[in-house]
């Protein structure tokens, strides 16, 4: 089981579960084109937004496999982006992480701070032993943030699905614990 000390404080910004406040500032970057471009989404209407956050507001601890904790990455008050972690096999010990952020404060190391926070949720507190990410080929700010992140690319599947009206590539990332704790 996995309920984390909220707010989590870094150096730049706060983590911490997501609120009905949190409408407007959802909305502003999930509503845009290239913030949904290589997500299975489309752009939220404004409806879409308040009922995926209304999930979102749910999704505040890990307690069985399959489960996803939702954060909120806050800078003074304001959410500029979101990042999870889903526990993806008690078994194996599997986990995967995911990040989306506001373009309007991208290219500045937020959407990094806030991940490496949920890679060590992951590997610490979880107690996971691996823990990937996937992206669009296309989406290179994504990968190179796996990069940065200490992330080893582990597949490149071609063709991995047929995505928005044409065949998409995806690459994998992956890292293990005993590599977190070394990065």
């Amino acid at each position: 089981m996995l309920r984390p000390d909220f707010p989590i404080r870094t150096d730049r910004l706060v983590l911490r579960p997501f609120r009905p406040s949190d409408l407007d500032d959802v909305h502003a970057y999930r509503k845009l084109p290239e913030v949904t471009r290589y997500l299975h989404d489309e752009p939220y209407a404004r409806a879409q937004a308040a009922e995926n956050l209304a999930k979102w507001i749910g999704q505040g601890e890990i307690i069985e496999e399959g489960q996803w904790l939702a954060t909120a990455v806050t800078l003074d008050g304001r959410v500029i982006g979101e990042v999870d972690i889903t526990w993806r096999s008690e078994e194996h010990r599997q986990g995967e992480v995911g990040y989306i952020f506001n373009p309007a404060f991208q290219g500045r190391g937020y959407a990094r701070e806030a991940t490496e926070v949920m890679l060590t949720i992951g590997f610490e507190d979880l107690g996971l032993h691996r823990i990937v990410a996937e992206c669009d080929v296309r989406n290179e700010p994504s990968w190179r943030l796996m990069e940065r992140l200490g992330m080893r690319r582990e597949a490149h599947f071609r063709h991995h699905e047929f995505f928005k009206g044409e065949w998409a590539d995806c690459f994998v990332y992956a890292m293990l614990a005993e590599e977190h704790r070394n990065h």
